[in-house]
This record gives structure tokens, sequence and C-alpha cells, in this order.
């Protein structure tokens, strides 16, 4: 069984619950997901052991919120160098937003640069907060755990 640890970082909560139905996603593969946000994580405890991880946040006048850039700068490389990675985050509509200065994007290269993770074929997922709780948002973060699962799980998709 695969396990993937999905991080967050969630003032407004959109970002809390798209992980929680990107989790449904993995377990639809047969994968176990560990959802957290990331205060609630030691990093020497709890990062270790995991097939891939995915992170989430919000987009902030199109950036990553400051806790979420601390707490991807601050982990070690080597719990993550050839690990699949996703990355994951609500937004709000705003005409200035352009797709690589939301916050998922930014993660998502991020982890490839500095900490040398393997790209998740879908790359980063950004959704509007206003369609996460729909049916579309649903299905589409779902749809992103099990794609994200099913890579985890089937020798030679990574």
């Amino acid at each position: 069984m695969t396990k993937v640890l999905i991080a967050y970082f969630s003032p407004g909560g959109e970002a809390q619950k798209m992980a929680a139905y990107i989790g449904e996603g993995i377990r639809f593969t047969g994968g176990e997901p560990a959802i957290m946000e990331i205060a609630d994580i030691q990093v020497s405890e709890d990062f270790s052991g995991y097939d891939g991880y995915i992170f989430g946040a919000p987009t902030y006048s199109s950036d990553v919120p400051e806790p979420m850039k601390n707490f991807l700068s601050g982990l070690p490389k080597p719990y993550l160098k050839n690990k699949l990675a996703g990355a994951f985050g609500p937004f709000a509509h705003d005409v200035s937003y352009s797709h690589d200065t939301l916050a998922p994007a930014i993660m998502f290269k991020s982890l490839q640069d500095s900490k040398g993770m393997i790209p998740f074929e879908l790359g980063p997922m950004a959704l509007r907060e206003d369609i996460v709780e729909t049916g579309e948002g649903i299905k589409a973060c779902q749809e992103y755990g099990r794609i994200f699962g099913r890579a985890l799980s089937e020798p030679g998709n990574i």
C-alpha cells in the first residue's frame, strides 16, 4: 500500500477541504493518505516513510503564503528527493493572476528545483474558491488524488 502525505496551510478552510477530497481520491486506489495541517507536522517525526507528497496552500497576492514558504524551505531534501510531488490550492478570482503566479504552480516548481522531487504528471492544481465545494470541484480534487495514487501504485509510472 502506498502512503502519501498531504500537507496544507488553510487559514480560510478551502485548502483543507481540497486536501480531504484529494485524500479520498488516493483511497480510491487503495493508497493511504495522511492529511495534516503544516502547523501539526514535526518534520523529524512525521515526514519520513511516504511514497509521495502533495502540498497545498491558497494564493495570496500572486504568491505562496509565508507560513507555507517557511515550511517548504525548512524541509530536508533527503526526505523528498526522487519522490513524487504534487501541489494544490484555492484562489480568489483576480484578473491579475496567471497560472504561474498561483501558489500551487510556485510550490510545484520549487519542489522540483530545490528538493529534487519528481513532478506529478498532472502538474499543480488550482481551483477558484467558489468551485471547491461544488460537484465539479470535489470531482477534480478526487481525480487528482486518484491519478496521483495510481502513479505510485503502478510500477513504471514514475
